[in-house]
């Protein structure tokens, strides 16, 4: 091993990056986890409720190779010239997860991975800062002792339907279940998703309570104005080839793209095409639900959904210069008069702030909406996004549908939005819509009046609650808030009807 003076790095040779200086530990690698070695008998002992569905692997440990840690190697590979690369199989959509085989995107097993990326998306570059400082030895692998779903989730037909399920891993919270033989053999697999249960308290609760419109029944709405949920975090996980089919470019061109927009962080997507999974560096979403799982793919029992894309400002902080609170919440309550109907309710929380296009971009479009000439007028509302991003939106919903094929969906008596983006998405992937469900009036701030109008004008569904004409348009105006307007800022002149591009 070279040495290198203190607080200097070795040179890096083509091929080839300096190795740490932690010893590899004696044996076959680190130790088969707990969870892996724990019988469902201890874990009935130890509170966890068991699985409906235990399957039995038709492969055993060996029929597996042995897997390759970090640590047996002298060097690692810069991933523009790796050597030794030993993936593990991984046939997406596959219906039997031991033909499919699991997703491995670890630093534990560099030899074996068979995705691009790293796990917990734009969180592992913290994980790199606890490795940097010494907080974390790189080569632990997670104890997943009681870490399993609290409720059983699928499988569906939907899982093993590529055009279905093409941005998450239908498996990510059956790590222990379906790949337990390569936990067993030694094989860091880390899941993508998470099943737990919760409280919610909401102060819109209570105020739904004291005003009638929700009445507590002790299980899924308590006195107290809290709400019983089980909810599901997701982290993304994409085969490459069905999106890029879904944005209509073909597979190369879309690893091209992620490639130079990522300023070239994935080499992997030009020189490792026999990989077509990626793991990006992205937030996922966050799924919510009132009532019993278990109804949710049954089209005889009422079924309400949301899916809400992320805004910082409005849901957390209450902003008001929106209308994505006061939607969410009112959501949110339907979802609980659907549950105590004996149905459920389903919110999915996309992290796609301020339209995928990121805080700092809304809030750079906030100021323009406020300084223009004429004010923050509901005319130029999508202009003004465009102006300053290029583009009006890129949440894409063309991805979103998948996290309701992976509960099963196959129909939605209630869906509590206006957006014809994500009523055409989900439709258009076989999933039967009912009834569409505007905001009331009553709930949506004064300053967001801007954005209702503007939504309603470019073509969003408003039902018979709003009428909005090109007169209504004009006329809608937000809050002064007395901005200056610098002397060099002379907004673009408006495209004609660029709002209903959108």
């Amino acid at each position: 091993r070279r040495a290198a003076p203190p607080g200097r790095l070795l040179p890096v040779r083509e091929g080839e990056f300096f190795r740490g200086t932690r010893e590899r530990q004696t044996g076959t690698g680190p130790p088969t986890p707990r969870s892996v070695r724990k019988t469902m008998a201890d874990q009935n002992a130890a509170g966890t409720p068991p699985q409906k569905r235990r399957r039995t692997s038709s492969i055993t440990e060996s029929d597996l190779k042995k897997p390759a840690y970090r640590d047996d190697l002298d060097y690692v590979s810069l991933t523009s010239h790796e050597v030794g690369a030993d993936p593990v199989p991984l046939n997406w959509g596959e219906e039997d997860p031991d033909n499919r085989g699991p997703v491995i995107a670890t630093s534990v097993n560099l030899r074996n991975r068979n995705a691009i990326g790293a796990h917990s998306g734009s969180y592992c570059v913290y994980r790199a800062l606890a490795v940097a400082s010494n907080k974390l030895d790189p080569s632990y692998v997670p104890d997943l002792t009681n870490t399993d779903p609290v409720h059983s989730i699928g499988p569906f037909p939907s899982w093993s339907d590529v055009r279905k399920m093409a941005v998450m891993d239908p498996y990510g919270h059956l790590t222990v279940e379906a790949f337990g033989t390569y936990l067993r053999k030694g094989y860091d697999i880390r899941p993508t998703i998470a099943v737990t249960k919760a409280h919610i308290d909401l102060p819109e609760f209570k105020e739904a309570i004291r005003a009638g419109r929700i009445v507590p029944d002790g299980e899924i709405l308590k006195p107290t104005g809290q709400s019983i949920i089980t909810k599901a975090a997701i982290e993304p996980v994409w085969y490459l080839p069905e999106v890029a089919r879904r944005f209509g470019c073909s597979e190369q061109d879309l690893r091209l793209a992620l490639f130079r927009e990522t300023n070239m962080m994935y080499p992997e997507l030009i020189t490792r095409t026999d990989m077509k999974v990626f793991l990006p560096p992205i937030g996922g979403c966050t799924i919510y639900i009132w009532g019993d799982p278990n109804t949710i793919p049954d089209e005889n029992i009422p079924l309400t959904v949301r899916v809400h894309d992320e805004c910082n400002g409005s849901d957390v902080f209450g902003s008001d210069i929106c209308t994505c609170r006061p939607y969410l919440t009112h959501a949110m309550e339907e979802c609980v008069k659907t549950a105590q109907a004996g149905g459920a309710g389903v919110v999915i929380y996309y992290r796609k702030e301020g339209r995928a296009l990121g805080e700092v971009t809304k809030y750079l479009v906030y100021n323009r909406r406020k300084r223009q000439e004429h004010g923050d007028t509901a005319k130029e509302y999508f202009n003004c996004t465009q102006y300053v991003a290029g583009v009006m939106d890129t949440r894409f919903q063309a991805l979103m549908p998948d996290a309701l094929h992976w509960l099963g969906v196959t129909k939605i008596h209630k869906f509590i939005s206006m957006s014809d983006m994500k009523y055409d998405a989900i439709v258009s992937t076989g999933i039967k819509i009912e009834e569409r469900v505007a905001i009331p009036p009553e709930l949506v701030p004064q300053d967001a009046q801007v954005e209702i109008v503007a939504k309603v004008y470019a073509g969003y569904n408003g039902g018979s609650s709003y009428v909005v004409d090109k007169e209504a348009l004009e006329a809608t105006k937000g809050r002064d808030y007395g901005y200056d307007i610098p002397a060099t800022d002379e907004c673009a002149p408006c495209e004609p009807d660029a709002a209903k591009e959108d």
